[in-house]
């Protein structure tokens, strides 16, 4: 079963990065990798479905609650934030700063009283086979595709030639990469939640 999930993960990967591509494919030079194409829609898609699949797991499992809800509600903000640009255009500028603390208000609710199993329940995250998965998503997203996309860095490298979808694709490309990941990780989380469920109630 494992080797079978590490195959469609394989092909999930590979499935990312040729529907990143296809948007070149499709528009060529005309290509912009912005807030509104192929490439940005997977990364909403992808963060929405972690946020969901975290707060499936917690509903699951009572020991790795309050870490999943949390991971959820950061997704979530991940989610709001990758949207800003519809937000702002359909709602008003900024719109995406108060879903954000609006998620953060309802975090914040739902740890009162918990905060003495916030160690605890990230612990026992920490001690899953996924959370090193997740853990790499995060940095590639957070961090390599922040440093990946610097324009300092391509037009220090490209010179005069410099054109900023290139940066746009690695940037983009990568963070795409990074929200996978996660989201792979938030897919095994179920199934260890699941079968930790399985295992107690057939005791």
């Amino acid at each position: 079963m494992f080797i079978f999930r590490a195959f469609i993960y394989l092909i999930a990967l590979a499935g990312v990065a040729y529907l990143i591509g296809l948007e070149g494919y499709e528009f060529k030079t005309l290509a912009k990798y912005n807030e509104n194409t192929l490439t940005e829609h997977m990364q909403d898609i992808l963060t929405l479905s972690s946020s969901l699949l975290f707060l499936y797991a917690a509903r699951l499992n009572d020991k790795l609650k309050v870490a999943s809800t949390m991971l959820a509600a950061l997704l979530a903000m991940m989610f709001v934030r990758e949207s800003d640009s519809l937000l702002d255009q359909n709602i008003y500028d900024g719109a995406w700063e108060t879903l954000v603390l609006c998620i953060g208000i309802v975090l914040a609710f739902f740890l009162r009283g918990k905060f003495s199993t916030i160690y605890s329940s990230l612990k026992a995250y920490s001690e899953t086979a996924c959370y090193g998965t997740f853990l790499a998503g995060l940095v590639v997203l957070l961090a390599f595709s922040r440093v990946m996309g610097r324009g300092s860095f391509w037009t220090s490298v490209t010179g005069e030639n410099y054109m900023r979808i290139v940066k746009n694709i690695v940037e983009e490309g990568t963070e795409t990469l990074g929200y996978t990941l996660i989201l792979i990780s938030a897919i095994e989380l179920v199934f260890i939640c699941r079968k930790s469920r399985h295992l107690t109630t057939s005791v």
